[in-house]
């Protein structure tokens, strides 16, 4: 698979993985409330929506018949099949959000994740963990979206999904949603701060230094 150079206006691509109901959702949401900068890809998706859920805001929902005609189209960075429901990263967004400048997050899970660090080997990688499989058994029930039988579903996909957790950069356990926050943005700012991302930002000031360094340019 061709990787993707990183992008010239010195954006980052984050990646945020967790099984259902472990609070990527709600995480994500706050941290772009506080950081209006960051943006969140919307994936496009052959799943129903929820209550509450609007097109174009949570999710693009479209059907198995379009999803597979914009996948044989070449139009996903990545595509994975889970719970039954097809799922996918639109490469034009993304690459025009990296292009101007903007750090981008993309809720996805283990298997988009993987196709990703292919495509984008400088991302960052996060997967947030629920403290225990009870807990989030109790979380999905709590948030009432769900069937008994679909709550069951994805109690037991959960083992697969966090099998993974080990492939990815950073894990960040969400027990207390407001210390899980504040990790995550702490992961995002970080990142900002890699050599190679000061560079591209900051050239005038880089040479005025004296800094040499590798940006690809």
């Amino acid at each position: 698979m061709t990787q993707i150079a990183q992008s010239v206006a010195g954006s980052s691509l984050f990646t945020v993985t967790a099984p259902s109901g472990a609070g990527k959702s709600s995480l994500l949401s706050e941290l772009i409330r506080k950081d209006p900068t960051l943006r969140l890809s919307v994936s496009h998706t052959t799943r129903a929506p929820r209550p509450g859920e609007e097109n174009g805001r949570e999710y693009h929902f479209t059907t198995v018949d379009d999803f597979r005609r914009r996948l044989d189209a070449g139009e996903f960075l990545e595509y994975a099949l889970v719970h039954g429901h097809y799922y996918g990263t639109s490469k034009l967004s993304v690459l025009g959000q990296l292009n101007a400048g903007n750090d981008t997050l993309l809720e996805i899970d283990w298997q988009g994740a993987r196709q990703i660090r292919k495509l984008f080997p400088e991302t960052v990688s996060v997967f947030i963990l629920p403290p225990s499989i009870s807990v989030l058994e109790e979380r999905l029930n709590r948030r009432g979206q769900d069937s008994q039988e679909v709550i069951k579903q994805r109690i037991e996909a959960a083992d697969e999904e966090i099998s993974h957790a080990s492939e990815f950069d950073y894990v960040i356990i969400n027990h207390d949603f407001d210390l899980a926050l504040a990790k995550l943005a702490a992961i995002v700012e970080t990142a900002r701060c890699r050599i190679t991302l000061q560079a591209i930002k900051n050239r005038e000031l880089f040479a005025q230094f004296g800094i040499r360094c590798c940006t690809g340019l």
